[in-house]
């Protein structure tokens, strides 16, 4: 009997310690939290070059804060880094200009980034032509 006592009282202690840990985490977000709904947050400022880790800054009202970013190093820098873009498929190559355009239209603007709602990208054509059809080996007669 003495054993069954003691084992309850050992779960007990534990529900006791998990009930506290959760009351510490609750009070930490709410700590950490704010009351402030209308953030404005900056770009993401790497913390050299142009790209890699960085920082974010915002503010509301008197309040401000500083929040971990990435930026890309193969991110379109005309375009910023928080704009999302859904592209079409690349068009023909012009023989005027050498070059090939597609556009691409807003997906979504990351802390309320200024975005264009529609954007054109250009690059060079390539100048390889590829073989539609291999020379095939050793398949004549002997």
């Amino acid at each position: 009997m003495q054993v069954r006592g003691l084992l309850l009282l050992l779960v007990l202690i534990l529900l006791a310690a998990t009930a506290e840990a959760g009351k510490n985490k609750k009070e930490k977000a709410k700590k950490d939290g704010s009351e402030c709904e209308d953030w404005r947050w900056g770009p993401c400022v790497p913390n050299s070059k142009d790209c890699g880790l960085g920082y974010r800054e915002g503010t509301c009202k008197d309040e401000s804060k500083k929040l971990k970013c990435k930026i890309p190093c193969n991110w379109k820098k005309k375009f910023g880094a928080d704009c999302k873009y859904k592209f079409e498929s690349w068009g023909g190559c012009s023989a005027q200009t050498g070059v090939k355009t597609r556009s691409g239209i807003l997906k979504k603007a990351l802390y309320n980034a200024q975005c264009e709602e529609i954007v054109y990208v250009t690059k060079p054509c390539s100048s390889k032509i590829k073989s539609k059809s291999k020379a095939k080996k050793g398949k004549g007669k002997d």
